[in-house]
């Protein structure tokens, strides 16, 4: 049995993510912007079968481990919490990237742009972390099948994430052209996703373990 405040609590940290620069994003606004929609959303499927190699692969090995040291949970939330940290520095350090400043890509067929997004989304230290020491802290051992929370927990990260990326694929164009000639949008577009990471990071940290769920 999942908890609503443990969906509600991975699709807050989930949209956190996905609305922070990264390569998923990276990639998929680029080839947006100079192959078209088609691409991005071609690109976007292979990144969502990441997402699924992820899945399934995080939970069949958590679901072992867990049962066997409880314990780790707490390290885990840690970890999970410090990479929060990084990840909001990188974002509002100076000098910092927006998402959205985004180059130009010579054209793909379509199988590479599948292959290429798969491999984007497999090689991302991001949804790695997120899958191993972000999500996993939101599992509470006493609500049940342990594999069931983390397939349900995951799932709902890749909804979140695969429907901002899609409304981000669908107007990458207009966006980058829009911000690309406003810098204090850009500025803003940064502060805003890296305070948001801060404060997962830190509600993260000082949660006591399985208040999440």
């Amino acid at each position: 049995m999942v908890e609503q405040t443990a969906v509600l609590s991975v699709a807050s940290v989930g949209l956190g993510m996905v609305l922070s620069p990264g390569p998923n994003m990276m990639y998929l606004i680029s080839r947006s912007t100079s192959q078209g929609r088609r691409a991005g959303i071609i690109s976007l499927a292979g990144v969502a079968a990441g997402f699924l190699v992820y899945l399934v692969g995080a939970n069949l090995g958590l679901a072992v481990l867990f049962a066997a040291l409880p314990g780790l949970l707490t390290v885990i939330r840690v970890a999970g919490a410090l990479y929060l940290l990084w990840l909001a520095w990188q974002t509002l350090k100076p000098g910092g990237m927006s998402v959205f400043a985004s180059k130009d890509v010579p054209p793909e067929p379509p199988r590479r742009l599948f292959l290429m997004g798969l491999m984007t989304n497999l090689l991302n230290p991001k949804i790695a972390l997120l899958y191993v020491a972000v999500i996993p802290q939101f599992i509470a051992l006493d609500q049940g099948n342990v594999l069931l929370q983390g397939t349900v927990l995951g799932c709902v990260q890749i909804a979140v994430a695969l429907l901002v990326n899609l409304a981000i694929v669908l107007a990458a164009g207009g966006i980058a052209g829009f911000l690309a000639v406003r810098p204090t949008w850009l500025r803003a577009q940064r502060l805003v996703m890296g305070s948001l990471l801060a404060v997962l990071a830190i509600t993260l940290a000082v949660m006591p373990q399985g208040a999440a769920s």
